[in-house]
């Protein structure tokens, strides 16, 4: 069985929580006239959520080249 990887699995748990969030506030803000508020919020959250994924996916990229240095140096 594939184990999801954290560089999948967070940001789409932090996408899903944004997508209620914005469901259940964010038309509170949008009927009250605070368009730029409710906009740069979701849009600032989503850089975020971006940037957090390409992060966690380089930092499991480290640890996998790592990983394979010390079993290819524990071979010789």
């Amino acid at each position: 069985m594939n184990k999801i990887k954290q560089s999948v699995l967070i940001p789409l748990l932090l996408t899903i929580y944004l997508i209620i969030m914005v469901s259940i506030f964010g038309m509170r803000y949008y009927h009250a006239g605070e368009y730029l508020f409710f906009f740069g919020i979701t849009v600032a959250t989503l850089v975020i959520i971006i940037a957090l994924h390409f992060l966690l996916k380089r930092k499991e990229r480290l640890r996998r080249e790592r990983e394979e240095d010390i079993e290819n140096n524990s071979k010789q």
